[in-house]
């Protein structure tokens, strides 16, 4: 195990806010001095179980602290997601079924041990403590605190403002999952920013009910391909865990210059010593393509097999690099000669290489389709489709015809 002011200075890499660094350390002190590991908690609403990496710059912090000798325990709101987390919404979320919640929580299981260690994690449901409180449990509960001290957050305060109607359920959230940090003796709880109310009640109830207070890490939001927007599928400027190597290693490359830095702290595990010499290459006047070409290895090879990344960085150098059409791509089936252009286009939909039809019509008028190397133009629409010719469409996709 680390020294106390080493692993601290781990942990502290991209945080946005601590509280406190103070107690930090003394936590860290005293587990190294009883070589004793500290529990990391983080809680997840089982209601969207698509992960990216956005959701996993948490995940991230959590493995980084693993790999310091601490443990982690995962809690899957299964009794919470029943209500619904109001954090950030204009209204009250329809709570989830039991079904709903189990299947979610299966998808997260699969997808969050891509990133952390499965030996140093332990997965609960916080419905196996909720459950059992009793009405007196939660009267007990709801005392320790106030309607005021729930209102200064700041989506039930401007709810409250506008007259949108708070359920009472809504406000036993948070209390909620304080209560989950109580029951596991959480030394440690990381979320987004976002989490921000939430985590620092479960400190407030720890201290009410005597318990040492658990350390508050948030983590800052990551910004995604568009270099502006919070990372988002609905948004399509996300990086998914789950995406082929190749998908992955093309989207870090296209991670705005601006942001490379904040991707080395947020979206890998590298030493705060490294990110140093990046930033000072970077200001040395390196070409940023080359640090992200990094970048994108270092990403990649978190989420792939070592093979797997070799054929991505060659898929990309052949594809986009070198301007080729490359070995490996994506195929469709064709009937012989009978198909043409037009024909093609629901299945080039359907494998979401456009959305409509007038989008793709939008591209060959603008020069962005290529049949085998050669802009397609608009009279070629009609064009019959044969074997092993290649289309390219737009700047990265590619597509092989087969019999």
């Amino acid at each position: 195990m680390l020294k106390p002011e080493e692993q601290k200075r781990i942990i502290l890499k991209g945080v946005h806010t601590l509280v406190s660094e103070e107690e930090l350390f003394l936590k860290l002190k005293k587990s190294f001095e009883r070589n004793e590991s500290l529990t990391i908690k983080l809680g997840l609403d089982p209601s969207a179980p698509d992960i990216h990496l956005g959701h996993a710059v948490v995940l991230r912090k959590i493995k980084q602290m693993q790999d310091l000798g601490h443990r982690a325990v995962i809690i899957i709101g299964d009794f919470t997601g029943k209500i619904g987390d109001p954090t950030g919404k204009s209204k009250g979320r329809i709570a989830l079924t039991d079904e709903q919640v189990k299947e979610n929580a299966k998808t997260y299981c699969e997808q969050i041990f891509k990133v952390l260690d499965k030996d140093k994690t332990e997965v609960r449901f916080n419905s196996e403590w909720l459950s059992k409180l009793n009405f007196e449990d939660v009267i007990r509960l709801a005392a320790t605190t106030t309607v005021a001290r729930i209102l200064e957050r700041d989506d039930f305060q401007k709810r409250y403002e506008n007259q949108i109607p708070i359920g009472i359920h809504e406000f036993f959230y948070p209390l909620m999952q304080a209560y989950d940090s109580i029951e596991l003796k959480a030394d440690i709880e990381l979320g987004g920013t976002d989490q921000t109310f939430n985590i620092l009640m479960g400190r407030t109830l720890q201290k009410t009910l005597d318990q040492e207070q658990q350390i508050a890490i948030f983590m800052p939001i990551l910004e995604g391909l568009d270099g502006v927007e919070k990372m988002s599928k609905s948004l399509g400027n996300y990086i998914g865990v789950s995406e082929p190597a190749e998908v992955m290693f093309k989207k870090v490359m296209e991670v705005p210059d601006s942001l490379i830095i904040k991707y080395f702290e947020l979206a890998t595990d590298e030493h705060p010593n490294e990110v140093e010499k990046i930033k000072a290459e970077l200001d040395g006047g390196t070409n940023p393509r080359d640090v992200k070409y990094r970048l994108a290895k270092i990403i990649t090879s978190l989420y792939h097999t070592p093979e797997d990344v070799e054929k991505a960085i060659e898929y990309y150098d052949v594809a986009f690099s070198k301007k080729a059409i490359p070995e490996d791509i994506p195929e469709l089936s064709i009937e012989g000669d009978k198909e043409t252009v037009t024909d093609i286009i629901p299945q080039l939909i359907k494998m979401d290489f456009v959305k409509s039809k007038s989008e793709f019509i939008r591209l060959v008028n603008q020069g962005g389709v290529q049949l085998n190397g050669e802009k397609l133009i608009s009279g070629g629409m009609n064009r019959a489709m044969i074997a092993n010719d290649v289309m390219k469409i737009g700047k990265k996709r590619f597509v092989k015809f087969i019999k």
